[in-house]
């Protein structure tokens, strides 16, 4: 491609954006503007909204500044697209599993916003300091959520009529705060903030208030349902990792139900060992655990692979994921000093992956 070639299509690609701009913009004075009279409002027809798979982020390596890219909190809790009509809300994980059942204090206040949308956030609880823990989420039938309950809502895909995957990212959070400010009833639903350009600061305050990490994602970028993209990337603060649970230990001393969780995750479509872990537990978490873990017991092995371990283990076919804490990968592929958070019942076990940083950020 010649010089004259690549003007041009950075032209095109600089004018396709623009267009898309200035329509956002046209959406927002067209939402902003109040009608003269009630009967002028504009009526759209009913939409029927279609579920959606959210965007997902890439791993980075390390914090980075640049004017072209926004930064966010990287939020401790369950990913939830909730789809808004006619006062009725549906809230769903990333695998469209409802959650309207799970947290109704939120759908409650959902259903109060006068607008047909489609909301991308994280449903978190957060202990008396403000701060997002996994562990508060939990819960099971002889225990309530502890912590605040929130849902912080960072990004807009539908607003009355208009699909908003091919707005720039800034345009579409700019119309998703005006949603949120004009709906007075809202206590626990919040718009999450960015800033602009500024991440290795805005990754050094997060480090102070103990988050898990960031999120970084291009000013411009549009909106690509069910793809994960190098458009958003995840800087982790403290390493946490997805892992499915493959086996259980007996119990020794006093401890009940069992001693330690066997550990794994995918790699090219084979299921491999990942170390045990023994702490992070509560007895009620060791009770809600087993009685989980017994209903996918098994006499044949999940690896390959040959795994010693004084005691006996009660293996277990790979369908729970579980999120745990560590201080680093071996060289042998096992995590070291793993910490149990909780369990992630919200995704398929094949998903499960080792998380690598896969991209790194240049500046254009």
């Amino acid at each position: 491609m010649n010089q004259l070639q690549a003007r041009s299509k950075e032209g095109k690609k600089s004018g396709s954006e623009g267009k898309k701009k200035r329509a956002a913009q046209k959406l927002i004075l067209e939402f902003l503007r109040p009608s003269k009279t009630k009967s002028a409002s504009k009526t759209l027809l009913p939409v029927k909204l279609k579920p959606v798979k959210p965007m997902l982020a890439v791993l980075t390596d390390a914090p980075f500044n640049d004017d072209e890219w926004v930064f966010e909190v990287k939020y401790d809790g369950f990913r939830a697209v909730t789809q808004i009509q006619a006062g009725k809300s549906e809230m769903y994980s990333r695998n469209l599993k409802s959650f309207n059942q799970n947290y109704p204090d939120l759908i409650n206040e959902l259903n109060t916003i006068k607008h047909t949308v489609i909301f991308d956030g994280e449903v978190v609880a957060e202990n008396k300091k403000g701060q997002s823990v996994f562990q508060l989420l939990q819960n099971n039938a002889k225990e309530k959520i502890k912590g605040t309950l929130k849902y912080y809502v960072f990004d807009l895909l539908h607003l009355n009529g208009y699909d908003l995957y091919d707005v720039p990212l800034t345009e579409r959070k700019k119309l998703l705060k005006i949603v949120l400010a004009k709906s007075k009833k809202l206590k626990h639903i919040h718009y999450s903030e960015h800033v602009t350009g500024k991440g290795i600061s805005f990754y050094k305050k997060a480090v102070k208030k103990n988050l898990e990490g960031i999120m970084a994602k291009e000013a411009g970028s549009l909106y690509r349902t069910g793809k994960r993209s190098q458009d958003w990337l995840k800087i982790k603060i403290s390493l946490h990792q997805e892992m499915i649970i493959i086996g259980i230990t007996s119990p020794k001393g006093s401890r009940k139900y069992f001693g330690s969780l066997l550990l794994g995750y995918y790699e090219q479509g084979k299921l491999k060992y990942a170390g045990n872990c023994g702490t992070g537990f509560t007895q009620s978490t060791l009770e809600l655990l087993y009685k989980k873990a017994s209903n996918y017991f098994t006499d044949k092995p999940p690896v390959k692979e040959k795994i010693s371990f004084p005691g006996e283990i009660q293996w277990i076919k790979p369908h729970l994921i579980c999120q745990v804490k560590f201080t680093e990968w071996t060289s042998a592929g096992s995590l070291r000093h793993p910490v149990y958070l909780g369990l992630r019942n919200y995704k398929s076990a094949k998903e499960v992956i080792r998380e690598k940083p896969t991209v790194h950020h240049t500046k254009k």
